[in-house]
């Protein structure tokens, strides 16, 4: 089978029927393996078997429901454009349908409601032209609102329930026509009506599909609003660049640029694509790719990314990598991705929705039937308005929206702090952890460590021990092996038979002697006995020290201290993940002593010390069975295992690497900060989506009811279907509006 991912934009959805009638309709054609389809962004993620169907089959199976498919090729960027185009082009038609709508309706309700609001108007009127008059113009101004602006309620209606999956546009167009159909009867054939109910409601149908279009017109200007973070990254690539070629200058279109240009980029430029600085020095602000607000040094040979402004120097920059492989492209499409995915709680949203308009027909069918039975006269227009009522107001809009809509503000604003979450339910999931599980080295420590302690046995030259323990240790790609290339300041020595055992030590043989290093098990593994060296290096730990040991030609001879001092944010953001009622726990290859003492200066909750590279799966492992939900974080590269076994991975990334692939969330700083602005995201999405989901749920709970009149008996009067209308309108804006307040979020480390 050769499953393939495709993203199809979807035009036409307006609640959450919508999408999940979409869904199944991919769901159920042949060689589809999943779809996600989400109301907010429009977008349909398919994984298909590409030997049984193609990207226009797919294309043709949303058409035949009865929806859009925005035709677009190209790269990311441009598919970003065309939906925000197309979205814009929905806006403006949005508009001109209200606008004409409101045309038809205003004077409709000055017509029937004004006069009844001051009698002697009413009389005036009555004096002018005929009750029959009247009805006749507003029937031709109804006529013109219900199969005018209101004609897109019967296309996407009638087609819901051809699929038998009716919709918001459903219970629209099946209450405006009870309304109009019962007062065009009323109009032109009032004699097959019961005494007494004889009346129009050609103001409460043409009011209804007004206040609708008003409701989701302002929903899509809130919508528009939500993509805020991606419209900015977007506009940090600049358009056009200044190629270098044999010391001229041209200027050309950034599309035309390949790998191995040359590109000048002045002071106050925003840097067109990512590369490696040739020439120059400069000062680069990478706030927008990082979150970090200090600029960067470039000088030669540095890595600048794509949509950082230069700020000081001239750069001349090689170029790495362009199009879809540049790091604010990926960066755009993991936040796309993230606010395409559906977390756990969407599925309560999607198993109400499911059934939820049938089960709203039945409760309006029910309600015309007991007021048909049990009202007073005249029954049959009290039961019309309380069905209709029922039918306006239980549009599921607000709950597809509850979701989604929230999830796009918040990985948006959490892009904007250099907060990457490469899948959504990771925001869900990173809101229930309680232990933050640390990698040491890199992670809570600056990663440059430095050899401060040498101690060697009996008449041993300190000088010569360090030179062969920097050569054997110039081929560890460890970073304590760095430290002791940079204390040795020299010629280094030429070294054979070089091996390495990770988590335990190296070893090869120079100037003819046989060289180990490393712990002391792994002296004991060679059979070399550390005995006298284990004092000097227990005094070693017990300072937060790595003691690593030395042994030549069988002999144990020295032991070096090692310093990796914590980053200057460490202590502060354990401080803050303490406030946030998060346990803090250290995973480490050091000795348990080194790390106790790290831990205690810290104020690091748990401590797994003496674990081995692999072990550290293990260790995430222990704590989850334990009973704790577990975030681990690490580099992304040696601790993808632990990466995965966590709850949730978040890899500190490098700000040119956002790609790791065991990691559900990229921190692009470097900077464990990231680590609690994470967190305080995902806590208050969690929140807003929450608040979205109750409000759409007991608002439909509460008002549902209140529609089917069951206050009549106490306060006589029924609930207009125009302000059943303008309430469903309301809840749809009051959801969006909801989650756009995430994006006060600020920093909290």
């Amino acid at each position: 089978m050769s499953t393939e991912e495709t993203t199809l934009s979807v035009g036409g959805m307006t609640c959450a029927a919508c999408s999940s009638r979409v869904e199944k309709a991919l769901a159920g054609t042949a060689g589809v393996t999943h779809a996600n389809v989400n109301l907010a962004t429009e977008r349909a993620v398919i994984e298909f078997d590409a030997s049984l169907i193609d990207v226009e089959s797919l294309a043709e199976a949303i058409r035949d429901a009865g929806y859009d498919v925005l035709d677009i090729k190209g790269e990311e960027d441009e598919r970003y454009v065309a939906e925000r185009e197309a979205r814009e082009v929905e806006r403006l038609l949005q508009r001109r349908r209200l606008i004409i709508a409101a045309c038809f309706t205003i004077p409709i309700f000055m017509i029937e409601m004004v006069p009844m609001m001051f009698p002697p108007l009413h009389h005036w009127l009555m004096g002018l032209v005929s009750q029959q008059t009247l009805w006749l113009i507003s029937f031709a101004l109804a006529t013109g609102a219900q199969f005018g602006p209101g004609r897109k309620f019967y296309s996407q209606g009638i087609a819901a329930v051809r699929h038998a999956s009716p919709d918001m546009n459903t219970l629209v167009m099946l209450g405006t026509s009870a309304a109009y159909g019962y007062s065009v009867i009323a109009t032109f054939l009032p004699r097959i009506l019961p005494a007494g109910a004889t009346h129009v409601y050609y103001e409460a149908s043409a009011t209804i599909i007004t206040l609708v279009l008003l409701g989701k017109y302002f929903e899509i200007r809130a919508k528009g609003r939500t993509s805020t973070a991606i419209d900015q990254l977007m506009k940090l690539r600049p358009s056009t660049a200044t190629v270098i070629e044999n010391g001229e200058s041209q200027v050309v279109a950034v599309e035309l640029l390949k790998v191995g240009y040359v590109v000048r980029v002045k002071p106050g430029e925003a840097i067109p694509v990512d590369g490696v600085v040739t020439e120059g020095d400069s000062y680069v602000d990478e706030s927008m790719i990082t979150g970090e607000p200090m600029p960067v040094q470039k000088t030669l040979g540095a890595k600048v990314v794509g949509g950082t402004i230069n700020q000081s120097g001239s750069l001349d920059i090689r170029v790495d990598t362009v199009g879809a492989d540049t790091v604010l492209s990926q960066i755009v499409r993991l936040v796309e991705d993230a606010q395409a995915s559906k977390p756990e709680i969407q599925a309560i949203a999607d198993k109400v929705v499911a059934v939820f308009v049938p089960v709203v027909l039945m409760l309006a069918t029910l309600t015309f039937i007991v007021w048909m039975a049990l009202g007073p006269p005249p029954a049959l227009t009290m039961a019309l308005v309380a069905a209709v009522s029922v039918l306006i107001i239980a549009c599921p809009c607000a709950m597809g929206l509850a979701t989604p809509t929230s999830i796009m503000v918040a990985t948006g604003k959490a892009a904007e702090m250099g907060v990457l979450f490469r899948k959504g339910d990771a925001l869900q999931t990173l809101s229930e952890i309680d232990v933050v599980a640390f990698d040491k080295t890199g992670t809570l420590t600056e990663g440059k460590p430095k050899v401060t302690d040498t101690h060697v046995l009996g008449d041993q030259d300190a000088a010569t021990i360090l030179r062969w323990v920097a050569g054997v240790e110039a081929r560890s790609e460890h970073p304590m092996g760095k430290a002791f290339v940079q204390a040795f300041d020299g010629q280094l020595p030429e070294i054979e038979g070089f091996k390495s055992i990770a988590g335990h030590g190296v070893g090869a043989n120079v100037e003819g002697h046989s060289v180990q290093i490393g712990s002391a098990r792994h002296l004991n593994a060679l059979g070399i006995d550390p005995a006298e060296l284990e004092p000097i290096a227990a005094e070693l730990a017990k300072q937060g020290k790595t003691p690593v040991l030395v042994a030549v030609d069988g002999d144990a001879v020295a032991v070096f201290g090692i310093s990796d001092p914590p980053k200057k944010s460490t202590a502060a953001i354990i401080k803050k993940l303490h406030d946030l009622n998060i346990k803090v726990a250290m995973i480490t290859g050091d000795r348990q002593q080194s790390a106790d003492a790290v831990a205690k200066a810290l104020g690091i909750d748990t401590v797994y010390a003496e674990v081995l590279p692999e072990g550290k799966s293990d260790a995430v492992r222990a704590l989850q069975e334990s009973g704790h939900r577990v975030a681990f974080v690490g580099d992304g590269i040696n601790d993808a295992p632990a990466l995965a076994q966590a709850d949730v991975g978040i890899a500190i990334g490098t700000g040119t690497d956002v790609a790791i692939a065991s990691a559900d969330v990229v921190l692009m700083s470097g900077d464990p900060r990231g680590v609690p602005n994470a967190l305080h995201v995902s806590k208050a999405a969690m929140r807003n989506i929450k608040q979205n989901l109750f409000w759409a749920f007991a608002y439909n709970a509460a008002l549902i009811p209140l529609a089917a009149g069951v206050l009549y008996p106490f306060t006589q009067t029924l609930l207009s279907p125009m302000l059943a209308a303008a309430a469903m309108g309301v809840s749809s804006v009051f959801v969006v509006t909801n989650a756009l307040r995430l994006r006060r979020l600020t920093p909290v480390a």
